[in-house]
């Protein structure tokens, strides 16, 4: 089942397009067209915003990565996950005593109710600093919803009335669904949706609106933004117009003048225009990142947060790729802009331990050294990242990790957060057997029923971008069911910023 509605998610692009196609005749797939960007505009930005989508690809373990503390919860976790007596660690769970170092301090105003606290993973000390400081906030247990629902009727057969998104717990629809509410095969997200409606605040920096430093992502296509792709190194250059071909540079001088001349063939003549934007982006970008325009950002030591990490660390170096290119926001001529970065190996069968504290340290190191650059360029309140994985994990353990769950915990992180506050319900801590209350909120094997939807966290980010509230269910095609008298509980905005 697909959860966005033709007749209803596409009214907006029918309107834009159709008046696109008659008049300009572009080719959008291939083409961003200038000229046709006014009818996509929400907004029109003079300042400057980014969000950054930092993906967690495979289920991140929610319940090791925001550990229940306080003596009553973490007993909770530690018996279901197998812990050792006197709160150490076993099974799969972490030893109380090794979470003093990353336990979290709200803000008096914002108390977890009943006591609860929580902790980070052992090895996040730098984003236990920036939650801390104010800089971050968690937004508990999210996940994709088509409409609130309940455990009874998650479990009923009432699937027209209560419909639940296609596919769960399967990594590649779920994936999908998180990006672009829909399962694998969608061919729109988004994080591409909100560039369409910025694409005219960026003018001629149009084809950069949305970036990618991890290769293809539907998060990123729009009805006209495109996935600009890049990587940690810069802009990629087409080879064979760069370098020597078989040792011969008349070789490459032949190459570069046949992909630009112009041709009496559509088809051709539209792919040598295709390549030439292509070579001028290559130049604009890897110009604006260059030695000469970052010497004085490289001297002062701007970047200098991102030295020193974990060795092999890709999410860093996607991030600092990040940091740079919004750092040469001024010649790129960008308002807004969509970035995606990600970093793979949390779909943790088993060796759960070892394997997510390689993770957990990576993410954390990343997103602080990130958060760290950008307030060097003095640019913090303008740039929020956040994370989304396929789906949380299981409470309880096969043995040495755990399996797919549903709901997840995220981070938030950026100047312009409300930090050191959790957002949402603390999520009660138990096997779901129809035992008790709490279970209400589990649906098999500790698996979380989402407080949150992803259209309603998605809805928060995209509010403070810019996105006009009479825009927000073109781009989230759920958002609808959301924040009606009969779901007071699923605000459209959830807060953090």
């Amino acid at each position: 089942m697909y959860l966005i509605k033709p007749q209803d998610h596409t009214r907006r692009a029918f309107l834009r397009r159709s008046a696109q196609l008659a008049f300009t005749g572009a080719a959008l797939p291939t083409a961003i067209n200038l000229a046709a960007m006014g009818e996509a505009a929400a907004f029109n930005a003079t300042d400057y915003k980014a969000l950054v989508c930092v993906f967690l690809n495979g289920g991140n373990d929610n319940w090791n990565t925001v550990v229940p503390y306080d003596n009553t919860s973490y007993d909770q976790y530690s018996r279901v996950r197998g812990g050792g007596s006197g709160r150490t660690a076993g099974g799969v769970a972490l030893g109380q005593a090794s979470l003093a170092n990353t336990l979290l301090t709200t803000r008096p105003e914002s108390p977890l109710p009943g006591g609860r606290q929580f902790a980070l993973h052992p090895s996040m000390t730098g984003l236990k600093g920036l939650f801390n400081l104010g800089k971050a906030a968690i937004q508990l247990n999210v996940g994709p919803l088509v409409v609130p629902v309940t455990k009874t009727q998650y479990e009923g057969v009432n699937r027209a009335l209560y419909p639940i998104p296609p596919k769960l717990f399967s990594h590649n629809d779920q994936q999908s669904v998180w990006q672009s509410s829909s399962p694998e095969g969608s061919t729109i997200g988004w994080g591409g949706n909100i560039g369409d409606l910025a694409l005219s605040s960026n003018g001629t920096g149009a084809l950069f609106t949305c970036m990618s430093v991890t290769g293809n992502a539907v998060f990123l296509s729009g009805d006209n933004a495109l996935a600009y792709q890049i990587s940690t190194g810069g802009a990629v250059k087409i080879n064979s117009i760069t370098n020597n071909v078989f040792g011969s540079s008349a070789v490459k001088d032949a190459m570069l003048s046949l992909v630009q001349q112009t041709r009496s063939e559509p088809l051709e003549n539209e792919y040598n225009r295709v390549t030439q934007r292509s070579i001028a982006a290559e130049g604009n970008v890897n110009s604006g990142i260059g030695p000469t325009a970052e010497a004085a950002r490289l001297n002062t030591g701007t970047f200098a947060p991102f030295a020193n990490l974990t060795q092999g660390n890709q999410l860093a170096a996607q991030l600092k790729m990040v940091a740079r290119l919004i750092a040469a926001r001024t010649s790129l001529s960008t308002k807004r802009q969509v970035f995606f970065v990600s970093l793979g190996g949390f779909d943790l069968h088993d060796n759960l331990l070892a394997g997510h504290t390689t993770n957990m340290t990576r993410v954390s190191e990343a997103m602080t050294a990130f958060y760290q650059t950008t307030a060097n360029l003095n640019i913090a309140n303008e740039v929020t990242a956040f994370t989304a994985s396929d789906f949380g994990r299981t409470l309880t353990s096969n043995g040495d990790g755990s399996d797919h769950g549903w709901g997840n915990h995220h981070f938030v992180v950026g100047g312009a957060v409300k930090g050191a506050a959790f957002y949402g319900a603390p999520p009660p801590i138990s096997v779901a057997d129809g035992s008790a209350a709490e279970d209400q909120w589990h649906v098999g094997q500790g698996r979380l029923l989402p407080s949150a939807s992803v259209d309603q966290y998605a809805a928060t980010l995209a509010s403070w971008f810019g996105v006009a509230p009479t825009e927000l269910e073109g781009i989230l095609p759920n958002l609808r069911n959301f924040g009606l008298p009969n779901a007071v509980d699923y605000p459209i905005n959830l807060g953090f910023l």
